[in-house]
């Protein structure tokens, strides 16, 4: 394969001026999908299990579901978001997909010393049939002397380390994924999620109080030097003193207590929930990468917390008091699925849990209505749900075939018409009553009336694009964007389109 860009390597790697006498695992990815990213840390463990000496090599083949996507530079700035060490290809025409027979994502391809195919994997959780099967590879091949001990001297080691290792010297905030005002409109906290930490700010004079975790991410309770985060996105004010985190890659909600400066786990317990019903208490309920979150005002103001469980493609709730939920009663610590059956689909239903939700990605309550909205990012749609009956509307973006998940393009309009690319983000503003969405993939804010349907652009006067916004938070006449690739927070004024970047 000719005329493809690699990221981590000097040169382009070929089986056989490179490669030849290793085992070669082929993982075909794409970086918008949940389901690689479970991928990833399998692929680190059989890394330092396996090194390169050894005969393993990793190699990383991204072949594109968004337009956006097949960007190198944008996947450049994946790579460096999610630590990737081993090499990349941009598999921008799908080539090696289609030579390979690759029908979906994630799949991982396992290639033998001399070229020769060995497994054939699709979607997740298989790290211990993929240990198992390069062991015992690794050991047949070292036994027969077909294996190569030779290092691969081309990987690429500048910028102190890695092309991946980010350059932070020179900013605060590394690929922020979420922003949030507390209610008293004094404190504004970011999830620094690529320095794995939170920084809490005090919002008029942006002066920054505390830095909660990072550079490295763990997971760790305790004080603010202490805690650990890995890859925190969403966050939630519960009142002044109380923060909760979507701790993501951790697989956890943490809270902070601002008050004496201590973080503890609430629910989860480190390791990837495959449960779609939940219903456990605390770190005894195992869940599957949170991505956002959102307390309510209203009847539920101080009942739940809800999260965006993006790895299970679902809706959960973590109960804060004893609550009646949709005929259904929940106890006060446990959590649950309340909206989506876990079928990653665009189905819409008056029975939530018969719902089906692609990767829900951003939630905002409106309080005059009691409707939860939800950037359900892998279906292009914002969804709507009714927090009194449950049921699951589609507000705008998708297809009417509900398995369509590639309904998605820069398109303004009403309803189905409206074209979104993968949205990550979304915002209720009260000063107009309208809908805040970052599109994501398209690197623009989209407005939307709720009541018509109707959505378009908002127009901003910019010196420097939007990159891959990840968050919104909009408080009072203010939208607070995590403008991600960008690594600042923006903040947009709705009333004169005015904007300034506070870090």
């Amino acid at each position: 394969f000719t005329g493809l860009e690699w990221i981590n390597v000097k040169e382009p790697l070929s089986i056989y001026k490179h490669l030849q006498g290793k085992i070669i695992i082929l993982d075909f990815f794409t970086y918008c999908c949940i389901n690689c990213m479970h991928i990833l840390p399998d692929l680190k463990k059989l890394e330092q299990q396996f090194p390169v000496e050894d005969g393993l090599v990793v190699i990383g083949v991204h072949s594109a579901k968004f337009t956006n996507e097949r960007i190198t530079q944008n996947i450049l700035s994946a790579v460096k978001r999610y630590e990737i060490k081993h090499a990349v290809v941009n598999d921008t025409k799908e080539a090696i997909w289609r030579a390979l027979s690759v029908h979906c994502w994630p799949t991982l391809y396992v290639i033998g010393p001399s070229g020769e195919p060995l497994l054939f994997l699709q979607g997740e959780g298989h790290y211990d049939t993929l240990r198992l099967f390069i062991s015992i590879a690794v050991a047949h091949y070292s036994d027969s002397r077909q294996l190569s001990r030779s290092k691969l001297d081309i990987i690429s080691t500048e910028n102190d380390g890695t092309v991946v290792k980010s350059d932070v010297r020179n900013r605060i905030l590394n690929y922020p994924g979420k922003v949030v005002i507390s209610g008293c409109g004094n404190l504004m906290a970011v999830a620094d999620s690529a320095n794995h930490r939170i920084i809490v700010a005090d919002l008029k004079t942006g002066e920054i109080l505390h830095e909660i975790g990072g550079p490295t991410p763990g997971l760790a309770d305790g004080n603010f030097t202490k805690a650990k985060f890995f890859s925190p996105q969403g966050l939630a004010f519960l009142d002044s003193n109380i923060l909760f985190i979507a701790d993501t890659e951790n697989h956890c909600i943490r809270e902070i207590d601002l008050g004496v400066k201590e973080v503890k786990t609430i629910v989860g317990d480190g390791r990837q929930g495959r449960d779609y019903q939940g219903g456990k208490s605390g770190v005894q309920q195992q869940i599957s990468s949170p991505w956002d979150l959102c307390i309510p005002e209203g009847s539920l103001k101080g009942k739940l917390c809800f999260i965006a469980m993006a790895g299970t493609h679902q809706i959960w709730a973590y109960f804060l008091e004893d609550t009646l939920l949709w005929k259904r009663t929940h106890k006060k610590g446990s959590c649950a699925a309340i909206v989506g059956s876990g079928r990653e689909e665009n189905r819409n239903n008056h029975y939530p849990m018969s719902a089906g939700l692609a990767q829900p990605s951003g939630l905002a309550y409106q309080p005059a209505t009691g409707f939860l909205y939800v950037a359900d990012s892998e279906s292009s749609t914002i969804r709507q749900i009714d927090l009194e009956s449950g049921r699951v509307i589609g507000l705008l973006g998708g297809a009417v075939d509900i398995r369509n998940l590639f309904a998605y393009g820069d398109t303004d309009g009403c309803g189905l018409d409206v074209k979104l690319q993968h949205p990550l983000g979304v915002a209720y503003c009260s000063q107009n009553e309208k809908i805040f969405v970052a599109d994501t993939y398209n690197h623009k804010i989209k407005v939307v009336d709720p009541l018509k349907k109707t959505c378009k652009t908002f127009k901003i006067n910019l010196e420097i694009k939007l990159n891959e916004p990840g968050g919104l938070y909009a408080h009072r006449d203010k939208i607070y964007i995590a403008d991600t690739n960008n690594h600042c927070i923006r903040v947009l004024n709705v009333s004169d389109n005015s904007q300034t970047i506070v870090s």
